[in-house]
């Protein structure tokens, strides 16, 4: 689980420094920040899955050991802050706890990339507030090919210098040198499999209309990719679709008999709803109604993520159901598997959160002279327990009393 997230000059968040919580919640108006914020998280994923700065910045084609990847956006040329001041370079830094099921495992890591260079200009790594390497310092050139670090084995002596190719961050290539100890490679590999491990929610829903290339999955893709092969996998075992089934029932104003799958000339699965005994396939579902269904399977999945991101969650949800939207979040997130970030711009969602979720609740905002974005948890939005004892929460976020305010 990410405690801690620090971001510097990467887009429009110049200083961005939250503490994280099991369930988080982004709100703000558009192009205040949140999305950057997730792209901070990408950049994160794609070290984890040992990828270059480059294929981090600006995506990665279809290989034969990996999936395309779509890179964040804007690219490297767009990774910079550009507003007032505007850097060549960017850091995050980011802090895990231990998860369950895992040995202790604290952790602190920090990288800066140059993306002009699509080089890592300095890197470091704390485990159990130890430090495991560093780089050295070389002034502000970064165009060469090598990245040198400090590393530390533990005992006693001199520590070793290790070379590295600057393209790619550390974290994921010091199983490659012989002078690494077993336990740090062994750390090393869970931390960057935990930064890998995200699942970025956005169906769409072209893709959701669509017959299943697979028959049967454990996740599916972040567009819904397979979608209706998940959804039959769900169907196998009787407990998971009476929950998932309960969940749509709870979310969706309409009747609900069940949820099928239709087969294609192949057996290839596609998604279908029953409602008041008439069977409505995916391509006569309205977007709303696809992307709300595709949400609440990806939180059944049999392959759970350790972090999701899901835009403007409340999509295709009635309002009268945002109270069993939050519970689906806040259930979801306390099984301890999966930490969850996604974003509203629903006042009626942040109306049914309890007090003590506004320290993970950040308000997101610009400012239109600078450029710059800044987060605040609600918690600490000035004069907000004050406020909230005689206002309700959605109203002030809706009149503008949180943008006023922090």
């Amino acid at each position: 689980m990410i405690t801690r997230l620090e971001i510097r000059d990467f887009k429009s968040l110049r200083n961005v420094d939250l503490n994280l919580g099991r369930m988080n919640l982004f709100v703000g108006a558009n192009a205040s920040g949140k999305s950057n914020f997730f792209d901070a998280l990408r950049v994160l994923q794609g070290i984890g899955n040992g990828f270059t700065v480059s294929e981090i910045l600006d995506g990665k084609p279809r290989s034969a050991t990996s999936e395309v990847w779509e890179g964040i956006r804007g690219g490297s040329a767009k990774a910079c802050f550009e507003g007032q001041k505007p850097s060549d370079r960017f850091s995050v830094t980011v802090w895990g706890a231990p998860d369950q099921g895992f040995e202790p495992l604290g952790w602190k890591y920090s990288v800066t990339l140059v993306p002009t260079f699509g080089r890592v200009a300095n890197e470091s790594l704390e485990i159990r507030e130890r430090p495991v390497y560093h780089s050295l310092k070389k002034g502000k050139r970064v165009a060469g090919r090598t990245h040198e670090i400090h590393y530390r084995q533990g005992n006693v002596g001199r520590q070793p210098h290790l070379q590295f190719e600057s393209s790619y961050p550390v974290l994921t290539r010091l199983r490659g040198d012989d002078r690494v100890t077993s336990d740090h490679i062994e750390e090393t590999a869970k931390i960057a499999a935990e930064l890998a491990d995200m699942q970025r929610m956005d169906p769409a829903p072209s893709v959701l209309r669509s017959y299943s290339q697979a028959h049967r999955i454990e996740r599916m893709g972040e567009r819904g990719e397979n979608f209706a092969a998940l959804v039959k996998t769900l169907s196998e075992d009787p407990a998971t679709k009476s929950a998932f089934l309960d969940w749509l029932r709870e979310l969706r104003p309409e009747e609900l008999d069940d949820v099928a799958t239709l087969s294609g000339a192949v057996g290839e699965p596609l998604f279908m709803l029953r409602e008041a005994g008439r069977e409505f396939p995916a391509p006569v579902l309205s977007d709303g109604t696809l992307r709300f269904a595709a949400l609440v399977a990806a939180f059944f999945q049999p392959d759970m993520p350790r972090i999701m991101t899901i835009e403007e969650i409340e999509n295709g949800v009635h309002a009268s159901r945002a109270r069993a939207l939050v519970e689906l979040l806040r259930g979801r997130a306390a099984d301890e598997k999966t930490q969850i970030l996604a974003t509203t711009h629903s006042p009626t969602v942040l109306a049914w959160l309890d007090p003590e979720e506004y320290a993970t609740t950040y308000f997101f905002r610009r400012d239109p002279d600078t450029g710059e974005a800044s987060a605040t948890p609600l918690s600490e939005i000035r004069n907000f327990r004050e406020v909230i004892e005689k206002h309700p929460i959605g109203d002030l976020f809706a009149e503008g009393w949180m943008e006023a305010a922090s």
